[in-house]
């Protein structure tokens, strides 16, 4: 499947918007920061950039900027009203721009893509409903991580047995979990600002995502850092880096414990 890196505010539009396009392509939600975009097109490596305008005079102008002079290869669609639409225009640099006037239907946002990425739009449907029968019981991990090297070595590690999801915060984890609720986290317990024990306190506090076991990974081989994780009373906790026999292992008995 191709890959869309999906730029917006978490609103009932880029919602409906991802859970349609999740259903042909591998669909990774990112806020319209200019740091969090660059990070995240380092992770995800993806194969076209869709950006909401809604609330444009809110977004950072420098993505379009580093999207035209680092990622020009990318094909990027925006979408937006008149109104949104002409405030960006000036950036808008050769073909690699492409802008939509919404409101507009998801058929219309399908046929622009399969467009810019020269896929057969009735060939991919078929693809994907071809591959959603091999993959229904698929559980979904979401990874989170403040290293982009981890994020991507646990993806590659994981993404043929699971649905993955990675997030570079703990405030990106809250969104992805709002947007689509994983089966489990993998959380990274020495990350900047909003740590692992921060993050999960959060998970805990709300009622719609207590419940999802929590796997730390983390860095520290000592005795104080292994008890004050285990106080936190995790699923589990692995040290880094993962090795993958007994990650799979591990996340496999927790997977049917909590099921």
């Amino acid at each position: 499947m191709k890959k869309i890196l999906l730029i917006g505010k978490l609103n009932s539009v880029v919602k409906e918007t991802n859970t349609f396009l999740a259903q042909f392509f591998h669909v990774q939600l990112c806020s319209e920061n200019a740091s969090v975009l660059e990070g995240m097109l380092k992770i995800v490596n993806p194969d076209l950039v869709l950006i909401s305008l809604i609330g444009a005079y809110d977004i950072d102008t420098s993505i379009f900027f580093m999207l035209s002079d680092q990622y020009s290869n990318i094909p990027v669609l925006t979408i937006g009203t008149k109104e949104e639409s002409k405030t960006f225009f000036q950036y808008y640099e050769d073909g690699q721009f492409e802008n939509l006037i919404r409101p507009v239907e998801n058929t219309i946002i399908m046929d622009a893509v399969c467009r810019r990425l020269g896929l057969d739009k009735e060939k991919v449907e078929q693809d994907a409903a071809e591959e959603k029968k091999g993959t229904a019981d698929r559980k979904r991990i979401l990874v989170v991580d403040d290293n982009g090297t981890t994020l991507r070595t646990m993806k590659a590690m994981l993404e043929e047995y699971y649905e993955i999801a990675v997030a570079i915060s703990g405030a990106q984890a809250m969104t992805s979990i709002g947007k689509k609720r994983p089966d489990l986290i993998l959380l990274d317990y020495e990350m900047p600002i909003c740590d692992g024990r921060m993050t999960l306190e959060m998970i805990r506090a709300d009622e719609e995502m207590k419940d999802i076991p929590v796997v730390f990974l983390t860095a520290i081989n000592d005795r104080a850092n292994i008890e004050a994780v285990l106080k936190l009373k995790p699923a589990g906790y692995f040290l880094k880096p993962a090795v993958k026999d007994k990650l799979l292992v591990e996340i496999d008995k927790i997977l049917n414990a909590s099921s």
